[in-house]
């Protein structure tokens, strides 16, 4: 999991950023949201999505420090203007305890640019899903709708994935440790939830996170 200080270093080095002002500025979040982030001493994932689309920047170096410094983008999908269907399903993610809305029936259908959805994963295993609560905010907020990739299931530390327990599907940061599984939310008034023992039988991985859409 990146730390702040190495996070805030990096970005540094790569804009126009100097201060933690300019950084709440270029990811459009108030400054108080980037003093709860050095507090925690992590960074959501959601930003280095945001700043590695806003500078072109490589999301593995943003987080890991390797690779190189420039995204690499491949021609051909600056190129593309052929766009790709990924449906919304009737099911919903709660940012609180669990949703029992559950149903993964389509309910309607949403265009986007394909080379946009290539760089964020697999376009044919994406859903589009809506978020009620509050346990995830400020990052993801009630109403927001999320996009999934069903093919992104392998759990990496502090990153955003859509998960199920039992006949219930939550939104939240997952960490996975010797016998357990700790989902995390980003509002300080939840505390992480603990999954393990004949637990474990029952929970699932739906999919990462890689992007949400707001209405205001």
């Amino acid at each position: 999991m990146i730390d702040f200080h190495t996070f805030f270093i990096r970005i540094q080095k790569a804009t126009s950023i100097t201060t933690q002002h300019d950084l709440a500025k270029a990811l459009g979040v108030n400054r108080s949201a980037i003093t709860q982030a050095k507090r925690r001493n992590s960074i959501p994932q959601k930003w280095v999505l945001a700043l590695s689309r806003s500078f072109q920047l490589s999301t593995d170096w943003l987080e890991f420090g390797v690779g190189k410094q420039e995204a690499a983008i491949d021609p051909n999908l600056l190129e593309n203007t052929a766009t790709f269907t990924v449906p919304k399903v009737f099911a919903r993610l709660c940012a609180g305890d669990g949703s029992f809305d559950v149903e993964a029936t389509p309910i309607e259908e949403h265009i986007f640019k394909e080379s946009w959805l290539a760089q964020k994963g697999t376009p044919s295993a994406m859903v589009l899903m809506d978020v009620v609560g509050d346990s995830m905010e400020p990052y993801i907020c009630q109403g927001d709708t999320v996009l999934v990739d069903k093919s992104q299931q392998t759990l990496r530390p502090n990153v955003i994935y859509a998960v199920g327990t039992d006949d219930s599907i939550m939104v939240k940061r997952v960490e996975k440790e010797h016998g357990k599984i700790t989902l995390t939310s980003d509002n300080p008034d939840y505390t992480p939830i603990i999954i393990q023992g004949d637990e474990l039988l029952s929970f699932r991985v739906i999919g990462r996170v890689v992007w949400s859409a707001r209405d205001y």
